[in-house]
């Protein structure tokens, strides 16, 4: 029959035949278990007082099945240590994962667009709070959690969007996702629920979107990018809804004009569409101010979205929308029918370091750190004229362009992975595959302070072996370089 113990180190599980002696019936389900790879090499036994108390069997029976079973070689004893289970031959046995074998090994040279330098986690920080939480945490805390998120974290964020990023909001509009990704897909499910048909995408822009959209039942449409950012008068009353990257449009990153920003809201209000907002990097802004959230000039029609990958890590899997009052319930409802709510602890602590001001200080160290980093990138590049770099000094990337006669996007990728180089080709970012500029995003925030300057000798090591190539024709792609228009 089965049996379980509970009190001892480990928490077991044997099938006891009904039959037999119980030396032989507990050897028998021990041998079955190590053969059957369920305990593996050197996992320790329970101790024989431990084993005997909770199958109610004698220490000697116990003491005579580990004898026996050491005997045969499926298990080790040795003075004064556990007994432990053997390496024997036969019998599947499935490997033991270890931290060289269970993950890649980080690429050498790390200059993937978009992601924070995860060497400068905040870590103390975060384990402060964590403690803090973890002291002062009531019961239900560890119970069924909120499909809208925590009020605490939704309260810190109201406060902390107001005042950096000029968003109008309160606690009851913001509903808090398991990662960005996550909220497109319930917005995305709302619209199509809604009857909504058509949605305008960047273009050039963010590739999951389409796909996502595509998914949800809706139809894409590319909304052209210029140097002033989405050409939004090219939005119709037929379109529904609009996705927009408007503080730092990827990957040109341009700002959208003020004009622009103008129009957009005016189109939203005359239409009835909504408005999603990007705001995927807005506190990354060099050399001025971060532009404000294009929430602010029409609240009642834009979803602002922002989340913690950026600015912390995307292993946190927390992110936030600030929602249309219309819009909360039915989000609310396509959130607890996919995933219930996301996990609770977490966002106690991040309303912890918004809160106490940490989220504040983190943000500030990494604006200087990232700062210094574009602009060595920018300084190295100078070297090779004929590329052309967009986009203003902000965000965790700079796009570069190829010359229209020069080499093709696909070899320099080529040659950078040769050398360990991680970053992103410029034309799978467009909604028509006829139509690829080609160029370069290249990531300055991902790898660590001490690593990065290295991989920006790499990448113009590649670049300088291209550099006949380099000499000849326009610029590609794009008419807009480096600019610091608002």
């Amino acid at each position: 029959m089965p049996e379980n113990w509970s009190s001892s180190r480990l928490d077991l599980h044997l099938d006891l035949a009904a039959e037999g002696g119980r030396r032989a019936r507990l050897e028998a389900a021990l041998r079955e278990a190590i053969r059957a790879g369920r305990l593996t090499a050197g996992t320790p036994l329970p101790s024989t007082r431990g084993l005997a108390q909770e199958l109610g069997l004698s220490r000697g029976t116990v003491s005579g099945a580990y004898d026996q079973l050491s005997e045969q070689g499926y298990v080790t004893t040795r003075p004064g240590a556990a007994t432990r289970v053997a390496d024997i031959e036969n019998g599947p046995r499935p490997p033991i994962p270890s931290a060289a074998t269970s993950a890649p090994p980080p690429p050498p040279h790390d200059l993937c667009p978009g992601r924070p330098d995860g060497s400068a986690f905040p870590a103390r920080g975060w384990l402060a709070a964590t403690r803090r939480v973890l002291d002062q945490a009531r019961p239900e805390v560890y119970g069924p959690g909120d499909p809208q998120g925590r009020i605490e974290l939704r309260t810190a964020l109201a406060d902390y969007l107001g005042r950096t990023r000029g968003v109008r909001a309160t606690p009851d509009r913001i509903v808090i996702t398991s990662g960005y990704y996550q909220t497109v897909q319930l917005l995305c499910r709302v619209l199509t629920a809604e009857g909504r048909a058509a949605a305008a995408v960047e273009d050039p822009g963010h590739d999951f979107y389409r796909g996502t959209v595509r998914r949800a039942g809706l139809t894409p449409y590319p909304l052209p990018v210029d140097a002033h950012g989405a050409d939004t008068g090219a939005l119709t009353a037929r379109t529904d809804a609009v996705f927009l990257t408007p503080s730092h449009h990827y990957p040109t990153g341009v700002p959208l004009h003020p004009a622009r920003r103008r129009a957009v809201c005016a189109w939203a209000r005359a239409a009835g569409g909504l408005i999603v907002e990007d705001d995927y990097d807005g506190e990354f802004r060099y050399d001025r101010r971060p532009v404000g959230a294009l929430q602010s000039l029409a609240p009642e029609h834009v979803a602002y979205c922002g989340t913690a990958s950026k600015t912390l890590g995307p292993a946190l899997r927390l992110a936030w929308t600030v929602l249309p009052p219309d819009l909360v319930a039915p989000v609310v409802r396509a959130k607890e029918e996919d995933d219930l709510y996301t996990e609770t602890l977490g966002q106690l602590v991040l309303a912890d370091f918004i809160a106490t001001h940490a989220y504040d200080r983190h943000i500030r160290a990494a604006r200087l750190r990232y700062r210094r980093r574009r602009e060595l990138l920018i300084s190295r590049l100078s070297a090779f004229p004929a590329l052309t770099a967009h986009g203003v000094p902000a965000g965790l990337h700079t796009l570069v362009t190829l010359p229209s006669d020069g080499p093709a996007e696909a070899g320099l990728l080529t040659a950078c992975a040769d050398r360990g180089l991680v970053l992103r080709g410029l034309s799978e970012l467009h909604h028509d595959p006829a139509d690829r500029p080609e160029g370069l995003l290249i990531g300055f925030a991902a790898s660590s302070e001490r690593a990065y300057p290295a991989a920006v000798d790499a990448l113009c090591a590649v670049l300088e072996g291209f550099q006949e190539g380099f000499q000849e024709g326009p610029p590609g792609g794009f008419a807009f370089r480096v600019n610091t228009s608002p």
